[in-house]
């Protein structure tokens, strides 16, 4: 099934060009359920190939990743939290956890935006808290353009030196997300006791 998909993607991002791969990763941040790794491996794989420009697919992948992103972010802020509240428990939200986002993201909104854009199927939904709590637009551009470019090179380049090998980029996907988590964790941990000390 996996490879029907990245077939089709492939195929997809070869009839349309740079624009499939901003297209798709502009769907991918939304709340539409459409990884990633279907799109930006298969694309590193036709770098490597040839076939597509290294900077315009990073460019693509990580511009699509933005835009996403703000239209979630803008759509939290004018649907407004009473449709997030009313709808949210068909996406396993409830309104404690959204009242918990806002106040959070008031204080927070940075570190939780650049992390959450690294951990799978939380990237879709940080905008959502950021834009309930009206995180600075600046802010929030920058911090999700940081984390959604890390991880569209990380998927690129995959896709570059082994995207022809779908079990070795299982396994080295696997190992680099739970790198990153680790590394998330360490990094929430030292962040939470410097704000406990005051710095």
């Amino acid at each position: 099934m996996l490879h029907e998909i990245v077939d089709f993607v492939v195929q997809t991002v070869g009839d349309l060009g740079y624009m499939g791969i901003f297209i798709m990763m502009f769907l991918e941040s939304t709340f539409f359920p459409f990884p990633s790794e279907v799109v930006m491996i298969p694309a590193g794989y036709l770098v490597y190939k040839g076939e597509m420009n290294m900077a315009m697919v990073l460019f693509c992948g990580i511009a699509g990743s933005l835009a996403g992103a703000l239209f979630n972010y803008y759509l939290a802020i004018y649907a407004g939290r009473a449709i997030l509240v009313r709808y949210g428990r068909y996406f396993f939200i409830k309104e404690t956890t959204i009242i918990k986002a806002e106040n959070f993201f008031q204080n927070h909104g940075h570190i939780s935006t650049f992390s959450g854009r690294l951990i799978p199927a939380v990237r879709q939904l940080i905008s959502f808290p950021a834009g309930l709590a009206r995180m600075n637009l600046l802010s929030f551009s920058i911090y999700t353009t940081l984390g959604a470019t890390i991880w569209v090179v990380i998927l690129t380049l995959l896709g570059y030196y082994i995207g022809d090998n779908e079990a070795l980029v299982k396994e080295y996907l696997s190992t680099i997300i739970y790198s990153l988590l680790a590394m998330i964790a360490v990094g929430g941990f030292i962040y939470y006791k410097r704000i406990n000390k005051g710095l």
